[in-house]
C-alpha cells in the first residue's frame, strides 16, 4: 500500500509538471503546435487530479486495514477508532491534512479544464497558474511531508490513536469545508493573475469567477462556523470564539474575501476599483496560504494546529514566490487596471461598498497584526507580548457595528448619486422599528449608560434589527411594485422578485443572516457562570434553572473510558431535560476529554433563547467530589442559525434569475424602484 500511495504522489507531480510546462509553452508559442500541446497540458492535469485520488483512496483503505507500518497512520489512528473517524484520518494529521488539501486543489483544477471552451485562452493561463500550486504541495508531499513514510523501529500492534479533540462528529465535515475555501480561492487567484499576464479586455473574467468565488466564500464560511461550534461543544470552555490563532488565520481571507465579493460588483457595474480587486484577490490567496503555513510551521501554539516542522520554510518561499510573481505582473500591467470612471458622490452605492471595504480590511490587518504580535515582540524585545481576546474585541467590535451601519443603508443608496430625500423616505420605517429595540432593551433593564459592553450590546441590536428591517423593506417595496404590475398578492410578488434577480436578493438574505449571527453574538455580556462541587442530591441555580444531581456512572468500551454525571434540569418547578456532561480518556493516546452537554431553551424562549451549557470537569483530588460547573448562554442559538441563513442566500444567489413576470394589463411601464431590481 505505501508503495503504490507513494508512486501515484510522484506521477501526480510529474503529471503536475508537465501540465505546467507544457501548459506555458503553448501560450507563448502562436504556431499550430500551440493548440495541441496546450491541450496534452490539459490533460496531464486532468490526470493528476487522477493520480492524486488514488494516493487519497490508498491511505484511506490502509486506514480502514490498520497498516500501523506506515507512520502517519501509526500516529493518528487505532484499530478500536470508529469508522468515520479513520475515514477522517484523511486530514487529521500533517501529511494526511496536504494530501486532502491536493486533492482538493486537483479537483477544482478538474472542473477547471472541463470547463475550458468557455474562453480557452483565459481558462489555458489559469490552468498554468493553478498547476503551478499543484507542484509546490505535491513537491511537499514528495519530500518535506511524506504521508507514506514507513514506521521506523518493530511493528506496532496497535496505533497512537486520532487527536480526541477530533473524535466528534462535526469534525468529520469541518476540515474539509475550511479546507474548501482555502483551496478554492486557488482559482479566482489563477483567473485574475491569468487575466492581469493576457491584459484580458472588459469584465468577463470577474463574471466568469464570481460564482467560483461565491462558492468558495461558502465553503470557507460554513467552515470556520463549524470550527466555532466545535470549539463551543468540545473545548468546554463555555465559548466559541477566542481569538486563537488558528481561528484568526481562517477569518483574515474570509475578510478579505467578503471585501472582494462587495467591490467587484463595482467594476462589473462601472468599471472601477480594477486595481483594489486584483489586490484584494492576490491578498486573499496570499492569506489561505498564510493559515495553513500558521498551523504547520510552530511559530504560534494553538490547540488547532500541527506539531512544529520545517515545511514552514517552504510555505515562507512559495508565498515569497507568489507575492513577487503578483507585483511583477502587476507594474508590468497596470496600466490596463485603469478604471473606467470616478466616485461621483459619497451618497451613492460606490461609497458604501468602498467604506465597507476599507473597513474589512482594517478589520482584517487589526487580527493579522495581533495574531503575528507576539512573535514580532519576541524577534525585536527578545520576550513574547501575548495579545489577548481585550484587543481583538476593544478594535474590531466597533468596526463591526459601522459595518453594520453600512450593510443596512447600502441597500437604499443608487448607483452614481442617491437624494438625501429618497434615502429619508426609504430609511425612517426601518430605522424606526430599530430605534424600537433600543427602547425596549432599556425599558427591560439593559443599562448601556453603565457599562461598554451594555453599550455596544444595544447598539449591536439596534444595528442588527436596522439590518433586518431594511431587507424586509426592501422586499416588501419591491413586491409591491411587482403586485401592481401582475395582481399577484403581496407574498406571491415577492417570491416572483426573489426569482427575478436572485443574486440582489440571495445578497440581501445574506444579510439578514449576518444580522442574526450579531444577534446571538451580542449575548455575551449577559451570559452567567456557576461552579460547584456537587454529590449525589446537590443542586445549585443558575438563572431560571435549578440543577439536581441524580447520580454519577461510568462506563468502558475498545476505545476510550468514560465517566458522567447525570443532571436533572428544572424551570419553574418542571423538569425541563436531563442533562449528561462526560470525560472521556482515551486508551491509545492515553488523553482525556471534555465533552460538554447544552440545552437549548427554544420551547421555553423560542425569541430570546438561551443555551445552558453544562461541563463535568473531574473530581476535586481533596475531596473526592465531583465538579459540575455550568454557563447561561444568552442567544447563541442565533449564531447558528444565521449561518443556515446566510448558506441559503449564497445558494439563491447562485441560481440563475427567472425570466421577468409578464404585464397583464394595458399599461405604460413605469420605472422600477431600487427594491424591484438592480
Amino acid at each position: 500500500m505505501s508503495l503504490l500511495g507513494s508512486f501515484a504522489l510522484l506521477l501526480a507531480l510529474a503529471l503536475a509538471g508537465y501540465s505546467f510546462l507544457a501548459g506555458l509553452l503553448s501560450l507563448f508559442w502562436q504556431d499550430a503546435r500551440s493548440a495541441r500541446l496546450g491541450e496534452t497540458a490539459r490533460r496531464a492535469g486532468i490526470a493528476a487530479f487522477a493520480a492524486v485520488l488514488l494516493a487519497a483512496i490508498v491511505l484511506v483503505t490502509a486506514a480502514f486495514q490498520d497498516d500501523f507500518s506506515i507512520a502517519y497512520l501509526l500516529q493518528h489512528s487505532n484499530r478500536d477508532l470508529p469508522a468515520p473517524y479513520k475515514f477522517a484520518v484523511l486530514w487529521s494529521g500533517q501529511e494526511g491534512s496536504l494530501l486532502f488539501w491536493s486533492l482538493l486543489l486537483a479537483g477544482y483544477g478538474l472542473v477547471l479544464r472541463l470547463r475550458y471552451k468557455t474562453d480557452q485562452r483565459l481558462f489555458a493561463h489559469a490552468s498554468v497558474v493553478t498547476a503551478a500550486v499543484q507542484i509546490f504541495f505535491l513537491l511537499i508531499l514528495n519530500i518535506a511531508a511524506r504521508p507514506f513514510a514507513m514506521a521506523q523501529g518493530p511493528l506496532r500492534a496497535d496505533g497512537n490513536g486520532l487527536n480526541p479533540l477530533l473524535q466528534y462528529p462535526e469534525m468529520v465535515i469541518h476540515p474539509p469545508m475550511l479546507y474548501l475555501g482555502y483551496v478554492g480561492f486557488t482559482v479566482p487567484f489563477a483567473f485574475a493573475l491569468g487575466a492581469l499576464i493576457m491584459k484580458y479586455p472588459g469584465e468577463r473574467w470577474i463574471q466568469i469567477t464570481r460564482r467560483w468565488t461565491m462558492v468558495t466564500w461558502c465553503f470557507l464560511t460554513i467552515g470556520v462556523f463549524l470550527g466555532a461550534h466545535w470549539a463551543y461543544a468540545v473545548l468546554g470552555w463555555g465559548g466559541y470564539w477566542g481569538w486563537d490563532p488558528v481561528e484568526n488565520a481562517s477569518l483574515m481571507p474570509w475578510l478579505t474575501g467578503t471585501a472582494f465579493l462587495h467591490s467587484v460588483m463595482m467594476q462589473e457595474k462601472r468599471g472601477m476599483l480594477k486595481v483594489w480587486n486584483m489586490w484584494l484577490i492576490f491578498s486573499t490567496f496570499l492569506l489561505s496560504l498564510l493559515g495553513t503555513f500558521l498551523t504547520r510551521s510552530g511559530v504560534i501554539s494553538s490547540v488547532h494546529a500541527f506539531a512544529q516542522s520545517s515545511i514552514g520554510d517552504w510555505f515562507v518561499v512559495f508565498m515569497s514566490l507568489t507575492l513577487a510573481t503578483c507585483v511583477f505582473f502587476f507594474v508590468k500591467n497596470k496600466s490596463h487596471l485603469k478604471s473606467e470612471h470616478k466616485l461621483e458622490s459619497l451618497v451613492s452605492r460606490e461609497s458604501s461598498f468602498l467604506f465597507n471595504n476599507l473597513l474589512l480590511l482594517v478589520a482584517c490587518f487589526t487580527v493579522l497584526w495581533g495574531t503575528f504580535f507576539p512573535i514580532l515582540s519576541e524577534w525585536f524585545q527578545g520576550h513574547k507580548v501575548t495579545v489577548g481576546p481585550p484587543f481583538f474585541n476593544r478594535v474590531i467590535v466597533p468596526i463591526a457595528l459601522i459595518l453594520l451601519l453600512l450593510t443596512a443603508v447600502g441597500p437604499l443608496l443608487a448607483w452614481r448619486k442617491t437624494s438625501i430625500e429618497s434615502i429619508k423616505r426609504n430609511f425612517l420605517y426601518p430605522a424606526i422599528g430599530a430605534m424600537a429595540i433600543g427602547i425596549v432593551m432599556i425599558v427591560f433593564g439593559v443599562r448601556p449608560w453603565e457599562d461598554s459592553s451594555y453599550f455596544y450590546a444595544t447598539m449591536a441590536a439596534v444595528l442588527s434589527f436596522l439590518v433586518i428591517f431594511t431587507v424586509l423593506s426592501e422586499f416588501i417595496r419591491g413586491g409591491r411594485v411587482i403586485a401592481e404590475k401582475t395582481h399577484q398578492n403581496l407574498f406571491g410578488a415577492m417570491v416572483h422578485l426573489y426569482h427575478r434577480n436572485t443574486r440582489r436578493y440571495g445578497g440581501y438574505i445574506v444579510h439578514f443572516g449576518v444580522a442574526l449571527v450579531v444577534i446571538g453574538i451580542l449575548g455575551t455580556p449577559f451570559n452567567k457562570e456557576v461552579e460547584k462541587e456537587m454529590g449525589f442530591g446537590d443542586q445549585v441555580t443558575l438563572g431560571p434553572y435549578t440543577l439536581v444531581c441524580q447520580s454519577y456512572t461510568q462506563e468502558s468500551n475498545a476505545n476510550y473510558d468514560n465517566e458522567w454525571a447525570i443532571i436533572n434540569v428544572f424551570r419553574g418547578g418542571k423538569q425541563v431535560t436531563t442533562l449528561y456532561p462526560e470525560r472521556r480518556f482515551y486508551h491509545s493516546s492515553g488523553q482525556p476529554q471534555t465533552l460538554p452537554r447544552i440545552y437549548p431553551s427554544i420551547k421555553e424562549d423560542f425569541i430570546l433563547v438561551t443555551d445552558l451549557y453544562m461541563v463535568y470537569e473531574g473530581k476535586n483530588e481533596t475531596t473526592g467530589r465531583p465538579i459540575i460547573k455550568a454557563h447561561l448562554n444568552p442567544l447563541v442559538p442565533w449564531i447558528w442559525t444565521g449561518l443556515i441563513v446566510m448558506v441559503f442566500g449564497t445558494i439563491t444567489a447562485l441560481i440563475p434569475n427567472a425570466a421577468p413576470a409578464r404585464v397583464t394589463v394595458a399599461a405604460r411601464v413605469e420605472p422600477a424602484p431600487a427594491g424591484a431590481g438592480d
